[in-house]
């Protein structure tokens, strides 16, 4: 009778770790965690300023992906893949963009020679 009375007290103390261990730990962390309002006030002036600047813009960049995410999400195919042809598409944009540009700063180019009376042979 002695082991079933000793087994029982292992389960009690094993069932008190635990629960020690699965409440206390996480209550410890966010004890021991400084708010966001407590990192600002330890920033440096100078810190707080730039952070406060560019809040705004910050705030701004996360709605546009959280947006992003939705339209997103619309789709039947997995986030990830509508994110990478997204990219794609954005990448393929920016190419053209460069492209396009690259061509009006040489035909600019190609305008001032003949206005100045430069060949155009390079």
């Amino acid at each position: 009778m002695a082991a079933k009375g000793s087994k029982m007290g292992t389960y009690l103390k094993m069932l008190a770790t635990g629960a020690v261990v699965c409440v206390g730990g996480p209550a410890f962390v966010f004890w021991i965690q400084p708010t966001d309002e407590e990192l600002f006030k330890r920033y440096s002036p100078e810190l707080q300023k730039k952070s406060l600047e560019r809040r705004h813009e910050r705030q701004q960049e996360f709605d546009d992906f959280v947006n992003q995410l939705k339209d997103f999400s619309k789709s039947d195919k997995p986030i990830w893949t509508v994110q990478e042809e997204a990219a794609r598409a954005y990448r393929l944009e920016r190419l053209r963009e460069d492209a396009r540009v690259a061509e009006e700063a040489k035909a600019q180019k190609e305008a001032m020679r003949k206005e100045s009376g430069l060949s155009g042979s390079s």
